[in-house]
């Protein structure tokens, strides 16, 4: 890949807001900036807060927004969890900050949130980024759910609720403790457990037509040890639909933008500079 750029020196995280979707509390980060827009989508059992690397090494380049999806994170839950249903949060989201159009990425089931959207509403999208996210998101080529109805709702620490996740069979709970919370009475996630079951299942079968069907500019992103994305899918995804390029993270997981944050900064920042001509580019003008 090509040499990283200098992130800018001490780069400010991005600040959390929210606002009222028909009265639904939508969550969000927003690095600010006078900068084309990058809209960043987590994946099921995440938030928004795990693009602040992106969006600090990102800071001078582009305004990275990144919602906590609707029965994640700080965000109320929802009526359904369908992927229309999170695609329609994202215009919303749009809309309330009056932005025309952003390049989006999406991690995991955020992957399958932005091609669905690109292909929705594809004046919104100018360009897009999908990593380590499958189109056949279901049995034999992958595991799309992860039972976790097991887990405990509360513990008496952070730690304590890690191992108890851990003796459900997850081998590092890193990535759900990012939603852990200390309430009133103990450590607890923000995501509800029936919440994330329905969401996996409203994702599980074939998503082919939505990724076939939108033709901005894409990067797919693929993780070498994916446990979602083989790379005959991979492969099958850039020869079903124009203008897909693929990168592979060699010796990286399905999170790869934490086993390797700097490489995917590169890459998800350097594809955008050359789809979207960032030089002397100017920013995505706002919805009247």
């Amino acid at each position: 890949m090509p040499a990283a750029r200098d992130q800018p020196a001490g780069a400010a995280a991005p600040a959390e807001h929210s606002l009222d979707l028909g009265g639904r509390r939508l969550a969000y980060l927003d690095s600010g900036g006078d900068h084309p827009v990058l809209l960043a989508l987590h994946g099921h059992f995440g938030r928004g807060r795990l693009f602040t690397p992106l969006a600090r090494a990102l800071a001078g380049r582009y305004r990275v927004v990144a919602p906590d999806q609707r029965g994640h994170g700080r965000s109320d839950s929802a009526s359904d969890f369908t992927p229309e249903g999170y695609a329609d949060d994202a215009v919303a989201l749009l809309d309330a900050l009056g932005i025309g159009s952003a390049a989006v990425l999406g991690h995991s089931m955020g992957g399958a949130v932005a091609y669905v959207l690109a292909a929705r509403a594809p004046q919104r999208v100018r360009a897009l980024v999908v990593s380590d996210m499958t189109v056949l998101n279901r049995e034999p080529e992958t595991r799309p759910v992860l039972d976790c109805t097991g887990w405990p709702r509360r513990a008496p620490s952070r730690a304590a609720l890690g191992a108890a996740i851990e003796a459900h069979g997850i081998p590092d709970a890193g990535y759900f403790l990012d939603s852990a919370v200390a309430f009133p009475d103990g450590w607890g996630l923000l995501f509800d457990a029936d919440d994330m079951m329905a969401s996996q299942h409203a994702f599980t079968g074939d998503l082919s037509a939505h990724w076939r069907a939108s033709r901005q500019p894409a990067l797919l992103l693929r993780a070498e040890h994916s446990f979602l994305l083989s790379e005959t899918v991979a492969q099958r995804m850039v020869r079903e639909r124009p203008h897909t390029e693929l990168v592979t993270f060699h010796g990286c997981g399905h999170w790869l933008h934490e086993d390797d944050p700097d490489g995917f900064a590169r890459a998800v920042g350097d594809f955008l500079d050359r789809v979207l001509g960032r030089e002397g580019a100017d920013p995505e003008p706002a919805v009247p």
